[in-house]
C-alpha cells in the first residue's frame, strides 16, 4: 500500500469514527430527552391515542412527546386567581372562547355535554372566556343558552391566549389543549370540534387511561 493510499485509508477511518460518535451522541441525546420528558410528564403511548384522532376530532394534534404546559393563569367566577396547576392530578380540556367568536358559540353546547358525560374527579372541561369589555355578557350568554355544566372561568385581559400563542400553541379562537394529570400538553386543536361526540369521548378516555 502506497503512503498516499494509507493516508486516505486513515482519513476514511477517522471520518467513520466521527460519524459513529455523532450517531451515538444523537441517540444518547434523544434517549436522555425522552427520559426527562417521561420524568416530567409520565409515560405516554402516543400511537394508541393518535389512532383515535379521527372522525369528529380528526384535526386534533396528538403530541409525540408531551411537554409541560406554558404558564396559564385565569380567574374563577368569584375573581379568585386560578392556574392550570390547580388541576394537578386531573386531565383537563382547556378551551379558550369568546361570545364574539361564532365557532366558539357553536362549540359550547358540545363542551357542556362533554363535561356532563366525563366530568368528575379525573376530568374537567376548563372553558376560559376571553371577552374583555363586558364581564357580565358571557355569563348572560351561557345562562340564555342553557350551558349549565361548565364552571365559569375568565381571562378578560387575554393573557392565557398570549401565553399559548407565544408557545406556538394557539393561533386563534376557539383553541383547545388537553393537559394530562402532570400538567403536560398531550394534544391540541385550533378551531372547533364536536367534543360531545363518540369520537371525542373515545379519544379523551384513552388519554384518561394513561398515567
Amino acid at each position: 500500500m502506497t503512503p498516499s493510499i494509507r493516508r486516505r485509508a486513515s482519513w476514511l477511518v477517522a471520518v467513520a469514527a466521527l460519524v459513529a460518535a455523532a450517531g451515538a451522541a444523537a441517540l444518547y441525546w434523544r434517549a436522555s430527552s425522552r427520559n426527562v420528558a417521561e420524568a416530567q410528564c409520565g409515560r405516554w403511548d402516543a400511537a394508541s391515542v393518535d389512532a383515535l384522532a379521527k372522525g369528529e376530532v380528526a384535526g386534533v394534534r396528538v403530541a409525540r412527546t408531551p411537554e409541560p404546559a406554558p404558564p396559564i393563569a385565569f380567574q374563577a367566577a368569584n375573581g379568585a386567581a386560578r392556574t392550570a396547576a390547580d388541576f394537578s392530578g386531573r386531565v383537563i380540556l382547556l378551551n379558550l372562547w369568546a361570545t364574539w367568536c361564532v365557532p366558539c358559540r357553536k362549540e359550547m353546547p358540545a363542551l357542556d355535554a362533554l363535561q356532563a358525560a366525563l366530568g368528575g374527579p379525573d376530568f374537567e372541561v376548563v372553558a376560559v372566556n376571553m371577552d374583555g369589555r363586558d364581564p357580565a355578557k358571557p355569563r348572560r350568554w351561557l345562562t340564555d343558552n342553557g350551558i349549565s355544566n361548565l364552571v365559569y372561568y375568565a381571562d378578560p385581559q387575554g393573557k392565557v391566549f398570549q401565553a399559548l400563542r407565544s408557545a406556538e400553541r394557539a393561533s386563534g379562537l376557539p383553541t383547545t389543549l388537553v393537559v394530562n394529570r402532570r400538567g403536560c400538553v398531550v394534544a391540541n386543536l385550533d378551531g372547533p370540534a364536536e367534543w360531545a361526540s363518540a369520537d371525542a369521548q373515545a379519544l379523551l378516555r384513552a388519554i384518561l387511561q394513561q398515567k
